[in-house]
């Protein structure tokens, strides 16, 4: 029954440092970026893109 008891407050003790954790990086502002998200989806368009012609031109390479 002890062994409960100290597995409890250990669960608890980190719960409490990942909440301390949390409200420190939300207090520092890392949840601030609201512009990224709203063109994320654009550049992920793009890279794709890149990487289809990378590989198109270095199998032109290689047929060579």
């Amino acid at each position: 029954m002890g062994v409960i008891y100290v597995l409890l407050t250990i669960s608890i003790i980190v719960a409490i440092i990942f909440f301390v954790a949390f409200i420190i990086s939300v207090r520092n502002g890392q949840y601030d970026d609201v512009y990224t998200p709203s063109i994320r989806m654009l550049f992920d368009d793009e890279l794709v893109k890149e990487s289809k012609k990378k590989s198109s031109v270095s199998t032109k390479t290689k047929q060579s």
